[in-house]
């Protein structure tokens, strides 16, 4: 007996037609391609032939040269005798910098905003209120140019704040004390950073062990060996000596030496960036911790458990597939937004970018390098929100 394979029914054939709709539409979208593409060639030819008749230069060459250009304020080591390349590196960290201590820090400060506006005491919430609705119709720039005055307004390094030891302010900028890190330390702490994570990991597994069967368990057994007893473990082996020594900074003459300095232009987009966006961060905790109905607090709260446990294990989970797309687009704007660091004179990307053009007249070439790094941050920004909020999403069974 022979079994006959089962035969699909065929699909629908195609007519070369422009009464066929399947075909309209392609043919369509071919000729939107087309023009789209012979639009950018001839402005692209254009601009080339322009740039000739100016006997103005095109490509990356200039990178190459010498660059000539002061960087006041960066982490890695920059003179002026140094390429245009470095120049353009040192922006990039810069803008770094600004972007993610920036997103880090709004994400705590507009974490703890929001849940405030939900809070059952009365001058909380209204605070919390007012910062939201105050900051949020605040213009960034009018807020950036205002925290800069203030900065300039400060007291000189000799008559500077000194709120607790160590840490001074002044028009000069933050001053704090520092830590000197040998380069043979790195790997105690690389040691410690993967020990911090399979923390969290086992962190995960005794909270998920107490809801199956209501018993806590102790986390700081598995604190003391991952955290502390995987990096002296790589210490001993490697033949390591671990030794921080907290530099701290000293007033001599007009100035400081010593200790980490955060200057007043990095300082006050810092603050802007990080105000500003955490009032809308604010808005989006607030909303997600509202989504997640109100029987999950009373039935958390009818088992006896804590509040503040209630939050962290049973609603922010829950509010967590609310909050993350929105919050991607305010990351994504505290980024892009970094570039009105040129308005106070802080040398990221764009005003690096900038002062290259004027002395290169490569306008083409520099403002692709801006376009292409933020680019490039944005789409790693999105790469990992969507990967995380596809990691928290509910499954469909």
């Amino acid at each position: 007996m022979t079994t006959s394979t089962p035969r699909h029914p065929p699909g629908p054939r195609w007519r070369i037609s422009l009464s066929n709709e399947r075909f309209a539409g392609l043919l369509w979208q071919i000729v939107v391609v087309a023009i789209a593409i012979a639009v950018v060639a001839w402005l692209w030819s254009n601009a080339l032939h322009n740039l000739s008749v100016r006997r103005i230069s095109t490509g990356f060459a200039f990178l190459g040269r010498e660059a000539g250009m002061p960087i006041a304020d960066t982490w890695l080591a920059y003179s002026p005798k140094n390429t245009y390349l470095r120049a353009f590196i040192v922006g990039v960290v810069n803008t770094l910098r600004v972007a993610a201590i920036g997103i880090v820090l709004a994400t705590v400060l507009g974490t703890m905003i929001g849940i405030a506006r939900l809070s059952s005491n009365w001058l909380l919430s209204r605070l919390a209120a007012v910062y939201v609705e105050v900051l949020r119709d605040v213009p960034l720039l009018l807020q950036l140019l205002f925290w800069y005055v203030l900065m300039q307004g400060l007291p000189a390094a000799r008559a500077a704040w000194k709120p607790i030891d160590g840490v001074y302010l002044s028009n000069r900028g933050l001053i704090l004390p520092s830590i000197p890190i040998e380069e043979g330390n790195l790997w105690v702490m690389a040691a410690a950073a993967v020990g911090l994570i399979a923390l969290y990991a086992v962190r995960r597994r005794l909270v998920a062990r107490q809801m199956l069967d209501g018993q806590p368990r102790r986390l700081w057994p598995y604190a003391l060996i991952f955290v502390v007893g995987v990096p002296a473990l790589v210490s001993w082996g490697l033949g390591l000596g671990v030794s921080w020594t907290i530099t701290m900074p000293e007033l001599r003459g007009f100035n400081f030496v010593g200790g980490l300095t955060l200057s007043p232009e990095y300082f006050a987009l810092l603050v802007a960036l990080v105000t500003y966006t955490s009032a809308f961060v604010a808005e989006i905790v607030r909303s997600g911790i509202q989504a997640v109905p109100r029987g999950q607090w009373d039935a958390a709260m009818a088992l006896g458990l804590r509040r503040s446990f209630v939050l962290q294990h049973i609603v922010m989970p829950q509010a967590l597939r609310v909050i993350i797309p929105p919050m991607t687009s305010q990351y994504l704007n505290l980024t892009k937004n970094s570039s009105l660091a040129v308005a106070v004179g802080y040398q990221d990307i764009v005003s690096i970018a900038n002062t290259t053009l004027n002395q290169t007249g490569q306008a083409i070439e520099a403002i692709a390098l801006i376009m292409a790094v933020f680019l490039t941050i944005s789409l790693g920004i999105s790469l990992f929100m969507n990967w995380y909020n596809a990691r928290i999403a509910l499954v469909e069974r």
